[in-house]
């Protein structure tokens, strides 16, 4: 009998693999992501980033219609085909009348046609929104150096209540950039007379 010791994957891994194996269905021609709904202990809904059910996708028409327009990384999201793996994954509990409060979500991205993690796949602004509303209590990364970053959804709606959506340290595509804004593959730069404007503006609306 073998006496070696079995290892198994934590949950996590487990669960972020299954997000792997759902990334590879993706149809877009750049990027592949896979999410994973997980509630108590379940799956109970999966999605990958890819064009709405009966439409033509970005692999079907042989280009990124973004990328032919001329639209940097990050920006304009609306004119993508396809709809986000994360969105897909909340979108198909919901036509399941699933709920998925307190659920965890677990994300996997790499660049088409590799098999190892090459992005830091955390959800944008859209997406994270969508996650907040949802009632998903964690959302678990996969990493492009490898392993995983757990964040707690109720950190997010705090940090967005005490600052502001663009204040976020972690955005797609960018990994993690302390105390900035990123855009195009850029920090934003807000300058002090502009960060003095919004403060007014969310005084007067107080």
């Amino acid at each position: 009998m073998d006496s070696k010791k079995i290892i198994r994957p934590s949950k996590d891994e487990y669960y972020l693999d299954l997000a792997r194996s759902v990334s590879q269905r993706g149809t877009c021609t750049k990027v592949e992501i896979g999410a994973v709904i997980i509630r108590d202990d379940q799956v109970v809904s999966t999605g990958y980033n890819g064009a709405p059910r009966g439409t033509k996708s970005s692999q079907e028409h042989g280009f990124c219609l973004r990328k032919q327009l001329g639209i940097p990384s990050g920006q304009r999201y609306e004119i993508c085909r396809s709809v986000h793996a994360e969105q897909n994954a909340i979108i198909n509990a919901a036509r399941s009348g699933v709920s998925l409060m307190g659920g965890d979500m677990y994300i996997y991205g790499q660049t088409v046609g590799d098999h190892i993690p090459k992005l830091d796949a955390y959800p944008c602004f859209i997406c994270k929104k969508m996650i907040i509303n949802a009632g998903l209590k964690r959302v678990i990364c996969a990493l492009k150096e490898g392993g995983f970053k757990v964040f707690q959804v109720a950190d997010w709606v705090k940090e967005w209540y005490e600052n502001d959506i663009i204040d976020d340290r972690e955005q797609y595509g960018l990994g993690f950039r302390p105390q900035t804004s990123v855009a195009n593959d850029q920090p934003i730069k807000i300058s002090a007379v502009l960060k003095q404007k919004i403060a007014e503006k969310a005084k007067e609306a107080a």
